[in-house]
């Protein structure tokens, strides 16, 4: 039997509203297997200039990932979704070894098997620096934002 993680394509607003959702408390439980879990066994990523494919190094590139961007946050927005296609906008926060911190801005697109697995992920990203007192994404979403209203501004 085929592993399932609805909601199913086509999407409707809710469903892929619902799936953006899912996508940010999985990774911002900063947990790679469970990331890992939403795509398919040889799914294939673009992320910013490097290349993935398959469960096992999309798990270690997401535990590099974690290593280095220090209490990442993040906040994902639908953008447009059709069929198995949800395209989504995103910002994350986070600090590197030496307590920079950033903003990273940017936009996914993805695209989705029968089973509501993710086959294909693309992403572009670009990191601001930003100072601690400027940062506004502090841990995952509150309860009272869940509603699916646009609260990604633009800087």
């Amino acid at each position: 039997m085929p592993e399932d993680r609805p909601p199913h394509p086509p999407f409707t607003r809710e469903s892929a509203l619902i799936k953006v959702q899912a996508a940010e408390d999985a990774w911002n439980s900063r947990d790679p297997h469970r990331v890992a879990l939403a795509y398919t066994p040889d799914s294939v990523w673009r992320n910013r200039d490097a290349f993935v494919t398959g469960r096992a190094e999309i798990t270690a590139f997401l535990a590099a990932k974690w290593a280095r961007e220090h209490e990442y946050a993040l906040r994902k927005s639908l953008w447009a979704f059709e069929q198995d296609r949800i395209a989504v906008r995103f910002q994350y926060e986070w600090h590197d070894d030496d307590g920079q911190w950033w903003r990273s801005y940017g936009n996914e697109l993805w695209e989705f098997d029968p089973h509501g697995l993710m086959r294909r992920r693309e992403a572009s990203i670009n990191d601001v620096r930003i100072a601690a007192a400027d940062r506004r994404i502090l841990g995952p979403r509150p309860a009272d934002e869940r509603d699916g209203a646009e609260r990604l501004p633009l800087r």
